[in-house]
């Protein structure tokens, strides 16, 4: 191999890299969007087959389970009341059709008060490259209310350090 089609290369396999973070950023900064739209195949769609939502107060497994949390009637009061599932920025870690991201959300909800912030959670989620794109494996959150399990989570996306 020559040095130019060494560098070329290279540059293929970094471009790959940016453009599998990129999509998996925007699989995952579409949920709060299509959750808080209703959308419920789409929000289903973001998950494998058989990907697995862990959620403290639920844990829904494939994607007639997630569609159906979105239709519920909890969920289209949420809705129907003024809410905001926000996503902070994601970090992703790519390895080969593999990949993990850690963030924050902030489920925020209209009330006769004003805007309140439901729950702080800590999300991770692990991702697969499938024929159809990224697609969730699973999604595991749990709200920040000082158990030693949510920055745990948070921790488990990042090597330790030697």
């Amino acid at each position: 191999m020559t040095s130019a089609e060494a560098r070329l290369a290279a540059l293929e396999e970094r471009l790959r890299l940016l453009e599998d973070e990129r999509e998996i950023t925007r699989l995952i900064l579409s949920y709060g969007p299509l959750v808080d739209g209703g959308r419920a195949e789409d929000v289903a769609a973001l998950w494998d087959d058989d990907g697995v939502y862990d959620v403290d107060e639920l844990l829904m497994t494939g994607r007639a389970e997630i569609e159906a949390m979105v239709r519920s009637t909890p969920h289209q009061r949420w809705i129907a009341g003024g809410c905001a599932h926000f996503t902070g920025p994601p970090h992703v870690a790519v390895s080969g059709d593999d990949a993990t991201a850690v963030a924050y959300t902030l489920m925020i909800v209209n009330t006769a008060d004003g805007f309140t912030l439901r729950r702080a959670t800590a999300n991770r989620w692990r991702l697969r490259r499938t024929p159809s794109g990224w697609r969730a494996v699973e999604r595991t959150n749990r709200v920040l209310d000082g158990r030693e399990e949510s920055p745990a989570l948070l921790a488990s996306h990042f090597p330790a350090r030697e």
